[in-house]
C-alpha cells in the first residue's frame, strides 16, 4: 500500500514537475546567453544502446575487494555465498581468479580496439582501505561496472549516487576521465550523494530464500527504503527520449524521481518490473539492443511488456544462459549471458562460451564478436556492466511516441 501511495505521489510530482520546468526553460536560455557553446567536438554523445559504438570506458577488476557482508549485500546475494562474505569481507578476491579476470578484459579491450573503438580505463585504486562517514564504516569493493555508477544521456555524465556502502567512494577512479571530458564541452552532474545512514536500509529485511524474496518484490518490499534518494545507473536502459528504469534493491523511487525531474522535459522516465525475486540492475533482465529490438528474460517477465508490443517492438525471449553451476557467480545470476554490448545494429559483443545466444544473433542478422570474460563475470558483470559507452554516433530520436 505504501509503495502505491508513494508511486502516486511520483506520478504527480512529476506532472507540475514537467509544467514547472517548461515555464522556467526562457529564463534559463536567457541567463546562459554568455556560457560557452557545448563544442561541436564534445566526445560524449550517446542516446541509446544500440547506434555505432565509438568510445568507451572500460572497468578495472585490479585490487578488487569483497564487500563487507552488511544487510543491503546480504539481500543482493545468494544464500550460498554468505559465508564468503562473511570471510572475506573487506579482503581481496582470489588471486587467482582476479589474476584471470584482468587478463580477460585486458583482451576485451584489445579487441574493441581493434573494432575502431576508443577505449578509456579508470584508475587503480587500493579498494582495500578502510573509510569512517558520520554515519558509517566501510571498505570499498571496485572500479569494474562503470555501467553501474556512470550514464550518459547525450552530452551529460551523471554520476549515480550508488546504494552499497562499499561503493560510496567508487566514483573516485573516473574523475580524471570525467574532468577531461568536461574539459572538452560535456556535461557533468553528480546525484545528491546520500548519507547511506541507517535509515537507509531495512535492518530487518527478511530474506531466506528464493520463495521470501519473490514474496517481497511482489509487495514491493526491498531492503532500500524511501529515506533519501538513491540509485544505480544500470537500472536504467536507453531508448532515445525515452528512459526505462527499475525499482530495485539499490534504486528507491525517490531516486528515480529525481532522475524524472532532473531529465525533464527532453527525456521521459518510464517505471517497468518484472518478476523477479531480486531485481539489481536492469540489463539481464531487460537488455534493449536495437530501435525496435528488446531482449527479455523469460524467467523474469516484465510486466508492462504490452508497451513495446504496441509500438511495434520485437520482444525476444534470449536462450538458457549455458554456464555451468559450480562455476562462481559472487554477485550475479547466471543471465549474464543476455547482459552483451552492441557495437552496433549489426555487431555484438558476447560470451565466447554461450554458443545458444550466439545463434539467437545470427538468426537476427546480427554478427557476433565473441569474447571470453568468464572470470570477469564471476565479479558481478557481463559486457554490458563492464562497459559505459561515452560516445555512439547517432542523434536523439523517439521511438514511442
Amino acid at each position: 500500500k505504501l509503495g502505491r501511495i508513494f508511486t502516486g505521489w511520483v506520478q504527480q510530482s512529476f506532472q507540475s514537475t514537467r509544467a514547472a520546468t517548461a515555464s522556467q526553460n526562457t529564463y534559463a536560455a536567457a541567463e546562459n546567453k554568455a556560457a560557452s557553446p557545448v563544442p561541436k567536438d564534445c566526445p560524449v554523445c550517446s542516446y541509446n544502446e544500440w547506434d555505432p559504438l565509438e568510445e568507451v570506458i572500460v572497468g578495472r577488476a585490479e585490487n578488487a575487494c569483497v564487500p563487507p557482508f552488511s544487510v543491503e549485500v546480504k539481500a543482493n546475494t545468494y544464500e550460498k555465498y554468505w559465508g564468503f562474505y562473511q570471510k572475506f569481507g573487506g579482503q581481496s578476491f582470489p588471486k587467482d581468479h582476479l589474476k584471470k579476470a584482468i587478463a580477460e578484459i585486458e583482451e576485451m579491450c584489445n579487441i574493441l580496439q581493434r573494432e575502431g573503438v576508443i577505449v578509456k580505463r579508470p584508475d587503480p585504486i587500493d579498494w582495500s582501505v578502510k573509510y569512517k562517514t558520520p554515519d558509517f564504516e566501510s571498505t570499498g569493493m571496485y572500479a569494474a561496472m562503470p555501467r553501474d555508477i556512470l550514464l550518459v544521456v547525450g552530452n551529460e555524465i551523471i554520476e549515480a549516487p550508488m546504494a552499497w556502502r562499499a561503493r560510496f567512494f567508487e566514483y573516485r577512479a573516473y574523475r580524471r576521465i570525467i574532468k577531461d571530458y568536461f574539459s572538452c564541452g560535456a556535461k557533468w552532474t553528480t546525484a545528491p550523494k546520500p548519507t547511506m545512514a541507517d535509515e537507509l536500509y531495512d535492518q530487518d529485511y527478511p530474506v531466506c530464500s528464493v520463495e521470501d524474496r519473490h514474496k517481497l518484490a511482489a509487495q514491493g518490499k526491498f531492503v532500500t527504503t524511501e529515506f533519501e534518494p538513491c540509485f544505480d545507473a544500470a537500472d536504467f536502459i536507453r531508448a532515445g527520449r525515452d528512459i526505462f528504469v527499475q525499482r530495485s534493491q539499490v534504486t528507491n523511487y525517490m531516486g528515480i524521481e529525481w532522475m524524472r525531474r532532473h531529465l525533464a522535459p527532453d527525456y521521459r522516465v518510464h517505471i517497468i518490473s518484472f518478476k523477479d525475486p531480486n531485481p539489481m540492475h536492469i540489463d539481464a533482465t531487460f537488455n534493449i539492443i536495437g530501435p525496435d529490438l528488446v531482449l527479455s528474460n523469460p524467467d523474469r517477465p516484465c510486466h508492462q511488456i504490452e508497451l513495446f508490443k504496441k509500438a511495434g517492438w520485437t520482444v525476444i525471449r534470449p536462450p538458457v544462459p549455458l554456464i555451468p553451476d559450480d562455476h562462481p557467480l559472487w554477485m550475479s545470476s547466471k543471465w549474464l549471458s543476455m547482459n552483451v554490448l552492441m557495437l552496433d545494429e549489426k555487431r555484438v559483443m558476447v560470451d565466447a562460451n554461450e554458443i545458444s545466444i550466439q545463434k539467437m544473433f545470427e538468426n537476427l542478422g546480427i554478427s557476433t564478436i565473441k569474447v571470453n570474460i568468464r572470470h570477469a563475470n564471476s565479479l558481478g558483470g557481463g559486457f554490458h556492466c563492464w562497459t559505459c559507452d561515452i560516445r555512439r554516433r547517432g542523434t536523439l530520436q523517439s521511438y514511442f511516441d
